[in-house]
């Protein structure tokens, strides 16, 4: 469990102007700020959610 992968999601683009649903998923990823970063752990959901706000963030692996 200590080489776990992780997610880092980076929001570089404003939610204004894009759907309800998307804000709340820059939400539920722990953003909402341009410029707020969040460590995520790897996994299909994450996956999931950040497919759905590709546009608005960007993702490195670590």
């Amino acid at each position: 469990m200590a080489d776990e992968k992780k997610l880092r999601v980076t929001q570089v683009k404003s939610q204004i102007g894009y759907s309800y649903k998307q804000g709340r998923t820059l939400r539920a990823l722990g953003l909402g700020k341009i410029g707020r970063t969040a460590e995520l752990p790897d996994n299909p959901s994450v996956r999931g959610m950040v497919f759905k706000v590709k546009h608005l963030v960007n993702v490195e692996e670590i």
